[in-house]
């Protein structure tokens, strides 16, 4: 087993008799609406699932955007990107902007009315339009043939992540547009040669949110926590359906 995955956690669990802030991430939150079971594994009772390989490039090329319109912020002038979609807006100067985007110690958060839990979501950016509204923006790194999009059916969990940010920053008293933005960066494998430079085509892609659902899923979350029995599992859960088929060997073993 690797060292650094330990499946029994003794930290970050919720107990219902405790009046300490519990965070919920918005991860998390995406985590209950897969599969109530293993959220509830994870939250309540410490059992984590087996984590993924991080995704480096990824996170390089979300650093490297972030420096990139931070220094427009600075300079309060418009991204190139942004001019070429027509997009009227800047990259929002706030004394909060680096909390806001720090998802694994801060976040935008909001404290669930009557609970002790406590929301949490870090944004990749925000913009502002002349009339002050906020626009959410994420970002997204792939390598793909085809010209980028959100029509798959997993994006649905990109869409729910943007929904998620646009309710937090409302619930925060910020007017907020219900068009949010992917900036989507492609990785160029057409080049004759590699030559140690990796190229990408961006496009930035509009999203209407609608964060209606949001504040009734956090509820059911928090609903789910608070029970002293095992939720069912999500339906295309691939970790509870491991578990099942692994369960059926084992009792013949």
């Amino acid at each position: 087993m690797s060292q650094y995955y330990k499946p029994n956690r003794t930290r970050n669990i919720y107990d219902p008799n405790s009046l300490e802030v519990f965070r919920l991430s918005r991860g998390k939150i995406d985590n209950y609406i897969t599969c109530p079971k293993c959220f509830y594994l994870d939250r309540r009772l410490g059992i984590s699932q087996p984590p993924g390989y991080p995704f480096s490039l990824n996170s390089a090329v979300d650093k490297l955007l972030k420096k990139e319109f931070d220094i427009h912020r600075a300079k309060g002038t418009i991204h190139p990107l942004m001019k070429h979609y027509g997009i009227d807006a800047l990259p929002l100067t706030h004394e909060k902007i680096d909390e806001w985007r720090d998802s694994l110690h801060a976040g935008i958060t909001h404290q669930i009315e009557g609970t002790n839990v406590v929301f949490t979501g870090g944004v990749d950016d925000v913009w502002v339009s002349p009339s002050n509204e906020y626009i959410i923006v994420d970002y997204k790194a792939t390598s793909k043939d085809a010209e980028v999009t959100l029509d798959a059916d997993w994006q649905i969990g990109y869409k729910r992540q943007m929904e998620m940010y646009q309710w937090l920053f409302r619930k925060n008293g910020f007017k907020v547009s219900s068009t949010g933005y992917f900036v989507y960066c492609n990785g160029n494998t057409d080049k004759e040669a590699f030559d140690g430079k990796l190229e990408f085509d961006i496009k930035i892609i509009p999203y209407t949110g609608d964060d209606s659902w949001v504040e009734k899923t956090l509820n059911d979350a928090i609903v789910c926590l608070n029970q002293d029995f095992m939720p069912e599992s999500g339906i295309d859960c691939d970790y509870c359906a491991y578990r099942k088929a692994v369960m059926v060997h084992d009792k013949n073993t």
